[in-house]
């Protein structure tokens, strides 16, 4: 039976083939193709550096259905990264590509090398807004909350102190 992933797509290196970040993300969004049938893409947004990362991100969001079961999809994501050239280095370092698998329409899953939801997506306005383009009203199993209502509390403006 087939499940509905959101993927969070993201690179900040260009590509021998592919170029600049932007289209790494766009070309990344077609070859998720391998592993299902794309139901959505997002637009491709900038972001800023994160961590030890020293250039500006192109992020984006897919929603995939697929036969894979997590593990599965998991390890044909990080076979695709390295096919990209992603190399193994520093946390949240520079990359050509990066994949992670948001939420999962099962609800949660926890192995070893897994997680679902990814434990810091609700943070990330560079996952999230992308992701409201294309899973608006997707909920978040741990919390209850929609992708749009997660968006909002992340992005609405504070008060100042008086």
């Amino acid at each position: 039976m087939s499940s509905l992933y959101l993927v969070a797509l993201g690179s900040n290196r260009r590509h021998h083939v592919y170029g600049p970040p932007r289209a790494v993300v766009h070309a990344a969004m077609e070859e998720l193709a391998a592993f299902g049938t794309v139901m959505a893409r997002s637009r491709v947004v900038r972001s800023a550096p994160m961590g030890a990362a020293q250039r500006r991100f192109a992020n984006a969001a897919s929603v995939l259905a697929s036969e894979y079961d997590p593990p599965a999809l998991l390890a044909a994501l990080k076979r695709m990264e390295r096919e990209f050239g992603r190399r193994r280095g520093r946390r949240w370092g520079d990359r050509v590509l990066d994949l992670d698998i948001v939420l999962w329409s099962g609800g949660e899953w926890r192995g070893e090398l897994l997680t679902i939801p990814h434990p810091h997506f609700r943070e990330r306005a560079f996952v999230l807004g992308p992701a409201s383009e294309v899973a608006r009203g997707w909920r978040d199993p741990v919390t209850g909350l929609t992708i749009a209502q997660l968006t909002r509390r992340l992005t609405r403006r504070e008060a100042l102190p008086r």
